[in-house]
């Protein structure tokens, strides 16, 4: 294997650069990198394939630091709080959004903020970056953890060249490897060809004890296991110390047995802060096992070098002045000086950059290859890697007319999926151990398992992800960031909310990724308050970047696929009911993907009723019972979305909630967030009810009679006023 001194002085720089960031922002965790050092040494010195002038290059080797800690405080990215989420959107549907007759370039952005937290070992990623050739420069080492920076506190997968994904709090990053890694395996199973193995590379992760501690990596690491995924392979750094000190006063367990016991190759390094040969010879190892993923245990000193090292003092703060200077000395380098890179460590790691550059050109010779034999394959390949649909992919979406069954949107959704899976053929289906009542699986669907069980191939399109809602959230955020694949994954809507940590980094990371969240409401009846979510709209309503849609009938369903599908780098939640509804009569594709629109126009309306999915029928029932009860008359705009909503031009917003009109809110959920869009809100800011769903909406007056009743009162409050639209405010001119 030979390692020389030079190794040695590559391996000290990494600790120093990480020593000199952290101290020099004042902020930071310089043990872990310090510790860690000669185990990414050998990793991306000796195994990575990867080319730092394209960090896109499709079969590099993908690394995930999953060692990050709870956050502790926040800054403002660089996006100035501005997230543009439609403009991909935009791109990739012009032409279809043309032929409906809106006007594009109006639909602009809701806002979002991105913040940076604390992290372990971010600097250890930054510095290999940085030395690699990435374009991560000095001087943004230097900015570590400073407002604008690209060096973050988490790293963070649009903020920084080379790196994979977003895996701030502890878990998700390991559990997005599971995702890297399944994607790659499909990928490769659909496109490799004898003579042409497109596709072999590898996913890395380290990991450390607060990983192996949180529930989403356990379910995740389960996963892979089941799946024998032979491409993944994880580093523990075992250091024995977490926020709290010594883990041994939460953290016990034998952690290589547990994931033996999960179905994976296990090793242990027992010298990871001198043991380089051995280091090197699991790695190898770990590459020969194929029916298997991999955890490599390796014990390190956490801030080795340091006179805190071994202990919690070094985990997350600076090292004090003097301590950096004595590292310094210890390791060969001037005390005096900050920030030091050898020319001869740039030259190894530069040397084995370009190896990773030639080997991107043989790739791409290869690819050229495969092309002139398989066309359509290589077509469709590169047609992914743009993240482009196919042409014309969304005339496969079926359409309803007013005069069909009703339906309830958890079928129209297993409708569309059966309609669409051949035109999107990139669209990945699974369920949290409920498909037969998320209704994801189109008829001949292939589950994705390993071949060796039988029950499947690595080609499938359908994921079984086990009871294991959390990890199947960041499982879909690794599959979505491998670049050739768009991830669906069922749930009840109210277990959504196990994977909230997920969801937000899918938001925040820009994954297209879509969660089919059936049972949305009380309309699921007899189980009861336990089952039936009141507060989970209005949570991921909340999250930047984020849409939710729950769509009123067949139509509205197409619509919330069509703009889940075509938004590049947005993920979406889609509610949808267990009971049937009527398909609507001003329901079309059209209206719905602007987020809101008419669905019952009336001339000197005295009252507006703006609802969502369920309720919408229910409002429309209501006109009559106005009329016939009330002498009133009333209009119905039905809201399938209100990020997609937010985003239209004034002028339409104002046509579906017209100054002068009180408007009233209806959804069996809570209210919160229902004032932006009306002067007054019927919802449900209570527990539900267990019993047939007719029974439990009587019993909260969602019917016909309750909601007249109330929008009668809206009216009185109202009378003799003409009050402004909701949507008008202050601020709109200002965004």
């Amino acid at each position: 294997m030979g390692y020389s001194d030079q190794d040695w002085k590559a391996i000290n720089t990494i600790r120093l650069l990480a020593v000199d960031a952290t101290l020099k922002a004042n902020s930071g965790h310089p043990g872990a990198p310090m510790g860690l050092a000669p185990a990414a040494h050998v990793l991306f010195n000796k195994f990575m394939t990867f080319n730092p002038k394209n960090p896109e290059f499709i079969n590099r080797d993908r690394f995930v630091l999953s060692r990050n800690s709870a956050p502790k405080r926040k800054s403002f990215c660089k996006h100035g709080g501005c997230r543009l989420f439609f403009r991909e959107r935009l791109t990739s549907s012009n032409l279809w959004l043309d032929i409906m007759g809106l006007n594009t370039a109006r639909i602009h952005a809701r806002t979002g903020v991105k913040c940076s937290r604390n992290g372990h070992g971010c600097m250890l990623h930054y510095a290999l970056l940085h030395l690699f050739g990435y374009g991560v420069s000095m001087d943004d080492l230097k900015h570590f953890r400073q407002v604008d920076s690209i060096c973050p506190g988490h790293p963070e997968a649009h903020d920084t060249p080379g790196i994979e994904v977003t895996t701030g709090p502890l878990g998700q990053g390991f559990s997005n490897a599971v995702g890297l890694a399944i994607a790659q395996a499909h990928t490769a199973a659909v496109f490799n060809k004898p003579g042409y193995e497109l596709l072999n590379n590898h996913t890395y992760t380290i990991f450390g004890d607060g990983c192996a501690m949180e529930g989403v990596a356990s379910e995740a690491a389960s996963t892979a296991g089941h799946l024998q995924l032979g491409n993944l392979i994880a580093l523990y750094d075992d250091n024995h110390i977490s926020i709290d000190g010594d883990t041994k006063c939460a953290f016990t367990e034998d952690v290589s047995k547990r994931f033996e016991a999960y179905g994976w190759h296990v090793q242990h390094v027992e010298d990871g802060d001198h043991d380089l040969e051995g280091l090197e010879a699991a790695i190898k190892k770990a590459k020969e096992v194929k029916d298997k993923p991999s955890m490599i245990k390796v014990t390190t000193t956490i801030g080795f070098g340091s006179k805190l090292q071994g202990t919690g003092g070094v985990h997350g703060n600076p090292l004090k002045a003097d301590d950096a200077k004595q590292v310094k000395s210890k390791f060969g380098f001037n005390p005096e000086e900050s920030f030091v890179v050898p020319n001869e460590v740039y030259e190894m790691y530069h040397k084995h950059a370009s190896e990773g550059a030639a080997a991107e050109q043989e790739w791409n010779d290869l690819f050229k290859k495969y092309a002139s034999e398989h066309k359509e394959l290589a077509d469709d390949f590169s047609r992914r890697l743009t993240r482009k649909l196919p042409e014309g992919w969304e005339k496969s979406l079926p359409l309803w007319k007013p005069t069909d069954a009703a339906d309830a949107t958890r079928k129209t959704s297993e409708k569309v999926l059966q309609a669409i899976h051949n035109a999107v053929p990139e669209l990945l289906s699974g369920s949290a151990d409920l498909t037969g009542s998320n209704n994801t699986r189109w008829k001949d669907a292939v589950d994705f398992q390993p071949p060796s069980l039988g029950i499947g191939d690595w080609s499938g399109r359908y994921l079984r992800y086990g009871v294991r809602e959390h990890a199947m959230g960041a499982i879909m955020n690794g599959i979505s960031a491998y670049g050739t694949l768009i991830p669906a994954g069922g749930t009840f809507l109210n277990f959504v909310s196990y994977a909230a940590g997920a969801v937000r980094l899918s938001s925040l990371s820009h994954q297209r990724v879509i969660w089919v969240a059936t049972h949305d409401s009380i309309g699921l009846g007899e189980d009861g308050p336990t089952h039936q979510p009141i507060e989970t709209l209005v949570h991921f309503r909340a999250l930047p970047n984020m849409m939710v849609w729950r769509p009123a009938d067949g139509n509205e369903t197409s619509a919330a696929y069509y703009m889940a599908l075509t938004s590049q780098s947005t993920p979406s939640i889609l509610a949808l009911t267990r009971q049937n509804l009527p398909q609507l009569e001003n329901s079309t594709v059209q209206n719905a993907i602007k987020g809101a629109y008419v669905a019952i126009e009336s001339e000197n309306a005295d009252v507006t009723l703006v609802s969502t999915g369920s309720e919408v029928s229910i409002c429309i029932e209501a006109i009559k019972v106005l009329k016939d009860q009330h002498s009133l008359t009333a209009r119905v705009v039905s809201m399938p979305c209100t990020e997609v909503f937010d985003a239209q031009p004034k002028e339409y917003q104002l046509k579906c909630l017209p100054d002068g009109i009180p408007a009233m809110s209806v959804e069996v959920m809570s209210t919160l967030g229902w004032e932006k869009y009306s002067h007054e809100q019927f919802g449900l800011n209570r527990f539900g009810a267990s019993g047939p769903y007719k029974d439990v909406y009587k019993k909260f007056e969602f019917t016909p009679e309750g909601i007249a009743k109330r929008a009668a009162a809206t009216v009185d409050f109202y009378k003799g006023l003409k009050p402004r639209s909701p949507v008008n405010r202050a601020f709109q001119q200002l965004i």
